[in-house]
């Protein structure tokens, strides 16, 4: 194992932050990258990355692991000591408000123009030399803030990455993840492993998340290029939602580390016999057919749904209630599917996202994300 830091702009003097990043394996080829707890209050991912870097260090001693390993447990340093008033906020920046999972950077059109002359009909010449544009781009780019020069920190850790892996978490949720269409039949045997209940697919869900990053540069290089040259998938990358925010134990986190490292292996990273898959729990289905329930006047809210249970068009979901008319609203489903998540929050405040159902029946568009 080798440990590397990576120093981040300081945003006053006397106040320095790192990034720390665990190398496991051969370097120089083919290469798989995880980080955990982007959203720093989001903290299952970072016990499994602690998991998965004493199994990863045992697997290396035996010299079982082929391709190169990047572990990155703490990938949120700057949103992990905002803590206000006992309360810790590391879903957004206090100084800009931006969420730390959006607005990394886009450089799929600076690349292309540099590369177009430059592509053969050699599809392996076309992956190194978009991975090395890559380097080149993310090396060069300026970070003015405290915050780009960590969005930069981890883009450039994990931009030639054949397989990047996110760990998140929801606040009430079963475990699911998010991915492409066109990742997903190499994920699903992820999926299976993990036992997600759902697994939701978007090419480009809008805001320009760290998973999209990856996979969006690649699809844009070949709706431009692909008729003309062949452009691979450089990289599949997935955002592993490992249930609530509450679910922080040895018994989960080992188990969720299992699921990742039989998935390693199923992919020739790790040697030995890959684990039989489990059943898929849920098929795929579309990001757009997610449904966020929301509550339409604010007031305590007390559920009647829970996250893991199948629920139909117009079925009870909370209820929202006013403690001083005595006023009681219902919130229904619009549409029937699996509440994969539900918000930890028990006052509701007008317009608030509640719970989100996954559907079948694509219901929205454009940008797709939660705040």
């Amino acid at each position: 194992m080798h440990h590397s830091t990576h120093d981040l702009l300081s945003p006053v003097p006397g106040i320095s932050r790192q990034l720390h990043s665990f190398h496991f394996g051969p370097r120089g080829g083919a290469k798989v990258y995880i980080q955990a707890s982007l959203h720093a209050d989001e903290l299952p991912g970072m016990l499994v990355a602690w998991h998965l870097k004493r199994r990863l260090a045992e697997i290396e001693q035996q010299g079982l692991l082929h391709r190169e390993v990047i572990l990155v447990p703490v990938a949120n340093p700057v949103g992990l000591e905002q803590v206000v008033l006992d309360a810790p906020l590391g879903r957004f920046a206090l100084q800009s408000g931006e969420n730390f999972n959006r607005n990394f950077v886009d450089l799929s059109d600076s690349i292309g123009d540099q590369i177009e002359g430059h592509l053969t009909q050699d599809p392996a010449h076309n992956l190194a030399l978009i991975r090395e544009y890559l380097r080149r781009g993310l090396d060069a780019h300026p970070a003015h803030t405290p915050l780009q020069s960590q969005r930069l920190a981890l883009q450039r850790l994990a931009c030639d990455a054949d397989l990047v892996l996110d760990l998140h978490c929801d606040f009430e949720a079963v475990e699911h993840l998010y991915t492409t269409p066109e990742a997903w039949p190499q994920v699903e045997p992820l999926a299976r492993y993990l036992g997600a209940q759902a697994s939701l697919l978007a090419t480009d869900s809008g805001g320009q998340s760290f998973d999209e990053c990856f996979s969006l540069v690649w699809w844009q290089l070949q709706q431009r290029f692909g008729k003309r040259f062949p452009i691979p998938l450089g990289s599949v990358a997935v955002t592993v939602e490992l249930r609530g925010q509450a679910d922080v134990s040895h018994e989960l986190a080992s188990q969720d580390c299992q699921a990742i490292l039989d998935y390693l292996t199923h992919l020739g990273v790790i040697e030995g016999r890959a684990a039989e898959q489990p059943p898929l729990p849920r098929p795929a289905t579309p990001l757009a057919a997610v449904e966020p329930v929301s509550a339409p006047l604010g007031g305590l809210l007390v559920y009647h749904a829970r996250p893991g249970q199948a629920v139909q068009a117009g079925q009870l979901i909370a209820e929202v209630i006013d403690p001083l008319s005595d006023r009681v609203t219902a919130v229904r489903s619009q549409q029937g599917g699996l509440l994969y998540a539900r918000s930890v929050r028990r006052m509701a405040t007008a317009g608030m996202v509640i719970a989100h159902v996954a559907g079948e029946q694509v219901c929205r568009s454009g940008y797709l994300l939660a705040n």
